[in-house]
């Protein structure tokens, strides 16, 4: 694939996971995605043969690989000061999109675990991964139980996360911040 279909590809897939973040899966039917893309509508089935589960799909793993980027970029001195990092950038970018954007697999999660396998893996692929490199973190840091904690921290994020979203109010994730700070 030439440059220009990677560019489209990638656009593509930066409209189903903005759609999908603000709307849900729902919202990002595929005639959405090519709208937002711009991208004709012969290469969305080009690069997507297998259709909007591909897709959606696709866009579950780049948003959580963007949120692993985010978190390799951080400045932090340890693991707490690494979360508080990301919750601050969460919620500042939460509140920017007018509370629309919270977690980027948690709606697909929430959607379509229960009905679809080929997404509920993905979701549950970068959830892992998401735990694994806190818990890797946790136990170069002499934490006791780093895969629990790990787990446990992660479902606090998610969860204020949504309650930041519910709320239109960055209060959760700066108690969930603070929580963090006194488990780790």
């Amino acid at each position: 694939m030439g440059q220009k279909g990677e560019q489209t590809r990638a656009r593509l897939v930066a409209a189903a996971l903005d759609l999908i973040e603000s709307g849900g899966c729902s919202a990002a039917g595929l005639n959405q995605v090519i709208a937002a893309s711009g991208a004709p509508k012969g290469s969305l089935y080009f690069h997507f043969p297998g259709g909007k589960d591909q897709l959606v799909e696709e866009a579950v793993r780049q948003g959580g690989a963007e949120i692993s980027r985010l978190l390799g970029e951080l400045p932090a001195d340890d693991a707490a000061g690494l979360l508080t990092g990301l919750l601050e950038v969460l919620g500042e970018r939460m509140e920017a999109s007018g509370w629309r954007k919270g977690c980027p697999v948690a709606t697909v999660a929430l959607e379509t675990a229960a009905e679809n396998a080929a997404l509920q893996r993905a979701c549950s692929e970068v959830y892992r991964s998401w735990e694994d490199g806190l818990a890797a973190l946790l136990e170069a840091e002499g934490h006791p139980a780093p895969g629990e904690t790990a787990s446990s921290v992660l479902a606090l994020v998610e969860g204020a996360l949504m309650l930041s979203r519910a709320h239109h109010s960055r209060e959760p994730l700066e108690k969930a911040a603070r929580t963090i700070a006194l488990l780790l």
